[in-house]
């Protein structure tokens, strides 16, 4: 059970609590946007080799979430999980 007091909490119940998530391979969303980052530990997504590929997002992009962090935070969002890729 992760504690209350992780280093990766930062307001994400914000924006991130109870949301519907979905299983994605990343892809740019502009021709300059070149990566983008998990939510909680700033693990880089991009197409560059040494970075994720795929992960959790919510369905506008605009949030993504590493696999380590959604299986640790999973239980304390109470998210739902849309396998769509």
């Amino acid at each position: 059970m992760i504690e209350k007091d992780d280093w990766r909490l930062n307001f994400q119940e914000d924006y991130l609590m109870e949301k519907t998530l979905y299983l994605r391979k990343w892809t740019s969303p502009a021709k300059d946007w070149d990566h983008d980052h998990c939510a909680f530990c700033w693990d880089k997504f991009s197409d560059y080799p040494d970075t994720l590929h795929e992960g959790y997002t919510t369905e506008n992009l605009r949030h993504w979430i590493c696999p380590t962090c959604y299986n640790d935070f999973k239980e304390m969002f109470r998210w739902k999980v849309v396998d769509k890729k």
